[in-house]
């Protein structure tokens, strides 16, 4: 039989496939705007693009010697990544665990779903939207809820200063304000001020007694999970 007609092997399937960056039984918590997200790339791929390239490499397969031809190797390339990407969407979607923010009672507090804004030591502001892992997109200033400054803001309130490590050494940051979709904005005007580096000094007394052991502990005390 031609090598043409020959299946793929696996390894060059794999080759596709994406690595999952959800530890094992953690759940995919995600956002209502996320799950969507999701769904619609799943849809355009599965019923726009692919059909597209089906068609393009079945034109292409009647057009001579296949291995010289650019357009049914480059299809057939773009179909396994197509159907790498479907499968991992598929997954996703069915493991999705919707939490609506807007309906967070504990609005003064940081859950899954909260806008932050916080001040570092050396003075410089970020603010930064708690999502899924596959919605965080730095850039856009949304972060995976899994992610060292995601699991040290969470439960903290304004005016809280927080110590921790990230993969670059110890840091401390103080909580400027929260807010969540469609719900109030909490801020403290004393929180405002600019973080200097006495910061560190008051993160040591705010940790003391081991009060927050339970937020780094326990990242995944999310808020109000919808059934899909």
């Amino acid at each position: 039989m031609s090598k043409a007609f020959t299946k793929e092997t696996d390894s060059t399937d794999n080759e596709f496939e994406e690595a999952d960056a959800l530890p094992a039984y953690v759940k995919n918590y995600v956002t209502p705007a996320g799950l969507s997200a999701l769904q619609e790339e799943f849809q355009k791929l599965l019923y726009e693009e692919r059909p597209k390239v089906v068609e393009i490499v079945s034109w292409a397969a009647g057009n001579g010697d296949r291995s010289e031809n650019g357009d049914y190797i480059y299809g057939k390339k773009r179909l396994r990544e197509i159907d790498a990407r479907v499968r991992y969407l598929k997954k996703r979607i069915e493991s999705a665990e919707v939490v609506d923010s807007g309906r967070q009672k504990n609005k003064d507090q940081v859950f899954f779903g909260a806008t932050v804004e916080y001040a570092r030591k050396d003075a410089t502001r970020q603010k930064v939207t708690i999502v899924g892992i596959d919605e965080a997109d730095l850039a856009s200033g949304k972060i995976s809820w899994l992610s060292p400054v995601a699991r040290a803001l969470m439960k903290a309130h304004v005016g809280e200063v927080i110590e921790f490590r990230t993969p670059s050494g110890a840091d401390s940051l103080e909580v400027l304000s929260i807010e969540y979709e469609a719900g109030k904005r909490f801020s403290d005007d004393s929180a405002q001020k600019a973080a200097t580096a006495a910061i560190g000094e008051r993160a040591g007394e705010e940790r003391n007694g081991g009060r927050d052991k339970d937020r780094t502990c326990d990242p995944y005390d999310v808020n109000v999970v919808l059934s899909r």
